[in-house]
């Protein structure tokens, strides 16, 4: 397993785990929840329908850190960019974006002043690769995005 795949299977296990303690605790142990059975493709419409109607909050670009601000000015301007992984494929494996087909999403990243490394900082655009429909920033590796409103 990628470190990727690793990360996204302990946060949902994470997340079970949060979920778990928040449900109600009697004498016989949690309580037990009805939820309707949905026919497979009925169900796979809905979970796809969550995915797209999602509250992903908004973020001003002029709100965003000064780095981030200069890589979206040069994801405009066709680059250049400073890391080799700059404006390949997002492949949205953790589904927090809107489901798109393969390729539609790209990351670039935003440095973070005194990191070693790329830092867990960046911007993924979707649509053409120099005039993105769509651009999300997210500061925690991909954990959250906040669409990035111009």
């Amino acid at each position: 397993m990628n470190r990727r795949c690793i990360r996204s299977t302990l946060r949902s296990l994470l997340l079970t785990g949060l979920l778990l303690a928040t449900l109600p605790f009697g004498a016989h142990g949690w309580m037990s929840l009805e939820w309707p059975a949905l026919p497979s493709a009925q169900a796979r419409e809905v979970s796809g329908q969550a995915a797209e109607s999602s509250a992903i909050r908004f973020v001003a670009a002029a709100d965003l850190p000064v780095q981030a601000r200069d890589v979206l000015r040069r994801i405009e301007q066709g680059g250049p960019f400073k890391y080799e992984k700059d404006g390949t494929v997002f492949g949205n494996y953790e589904r927090l974006l809107p489901s798109k087909r393969r390729g539609f999403y790209r990351e670039y990243t935003v440095p973070t002043p005194g990191a070693r490394n790329r830092g867990a900082r960046r911007i993924v655009c979707g649509g053409v690769k120099h005039h993105p429909e769509v651009c999300y920033y997210t500061d925690d590796h991909y954990a959250s995005f906040r669409r990035i409103a111009k």
